[in-house]
């Protein structure tokens, strides 16, 4: 006999809103014309924002497409609705292509095809393996996430895609290695915000071995059914829903597994605001701003933040012991 505990976050598939309001963007805004216009940004607006009228990149047949929506995975469920596609289509952080929200034209112009992640660092063989053949050989799956941004802002998202742990056992990783370094794509002829000095690009994130082997960390290669759309982080990112947003690295190329604890974009550019573990903490105030509550980005609200975004009986005990640590920002 098997006895199903739900995690005390977990809400039946009924919270999660219906398709046919997700499409009806306007009535879930609950804003007029004006404001939805003002998420979803015309290739006029993007070369308004971006210094140009260049036409974004025509849509890509991708070939995954076939393989969602998946099966979705009950033990992951919400305490609120999913947030509206189209919210999320339309409101972006992805410094490659601008510091803009509105980057969903300009992202456009990446090319998902051919796409290759390279493995590598202290595994016992390093590898390549081209994005579809990923795929196939990765366990697919639907799980509702909460996302919460350093902004103090939120998301519920309906990720696709694969436990992040499943991924590391295929690496075969040495004894030696400690943390997981992901670095994106580099190439500033298509990201235009990639020409910026204010950062080190390539964007690169990391991991404990701990936190990439957690049960909640997931490889998100689709959302809403589909695969990811480019200004989501496609054709692979992260899904770490205990993490602020910026942990969550978007448009993998390369995991490399490491004995040192790797230099991070945002630790780089900010360490005063933005450390290494980066765990979402209500108590914990950004210098400049509180964490206190967040913004629900597609509902007229906001919310008291959790601690670990909600998630803390599945990841506070990764943290055993680093008190001394800033784990929280």
């Amino acid at each position: 006999m098997h006895i199903l505990r739900k995690a005390p976050w977990a809400l039946p598939d009924s919270a999660a809103t219906p398709e046919d309001v997700v499409l009806n963007r306007r009535a879930l805004l609950g804003v007029g014309l004006a404001g939805a216009a003002a998420l979803a940004p015309s290739p006029s607006r993007a070369g308004w924002l971006f210094g140009g009228g260049e036409a974004a990149a025509p849509p890509e047949a991708d070939p995954s497409a076939g393989l969602y929506p998946l099966k979705r995975n009950p033990a992951y469920a919400l305490d609120r609705a999913v947030t509206p596609e189209a919210v999320n289509l339309g409101y972006n952080n992805f410094y490659e292509f601008g510091t803009s929200k509105y980057i969903a034209d300009e992202a456009q112009k990446l090319r998902l095809r051919p796409w290759t992640l390279k493995i590598g660092g202290l595994v016992e063989k390093p590898r390549e393996i081209g994005i579809d053949d990923l795929l196939k050989a990765l366990p697919l799956e639907e799980r509702l996430y909460r996302h919460r941004c350093v902004e103090a802002w939120g998301m519920a998202l309906p990720w696709s895609g694969a436990p992040l742990k499943d991924l590391v056992a295929w690496a075969r990783p040495l004894a030696s290695a400690k943390y997981v370094r992901f670095t994106t794509f580099l190439d500033p002829k298509v990201a235009s915000g990639q020409r910026s000095p204010l950062y080190e690009w390539p964007y690169v994130e990391g991991l404990s071995m701990a936190e990439a082997t957690n049960e909640l960390a997931f490889l998100a290669t689709g959302a809403y059914g589909k695969p990811l759309a480019k200004q989501m982080g496609a054709p692979l990112r992260l899904a770490l829903p205990w993490k602020y947003g910026f942990k969550s690295i978007k448009s993998i190329v390369a995991i490399d597994f490491v004995e040192q604890r790797p230099t991070t974009l945002w630790a780089a550019a900010g360490p005063r605001e933005y450390g290494f573990w980066a765990n979402v903490n209500p108590e914990v105030p950004h210098p400049r701003w509180s964490q206190a509550r967040e913004r629900v980005l597609g509902a007229d609200e906001t919310r008291p933040t959790l601690l670990y975004n909600g998630y803390g009986e599945q990841v506070a005990g990764l943290y055993a012991g680093l008190t001394g640590e800033k784990l929280f920002m």
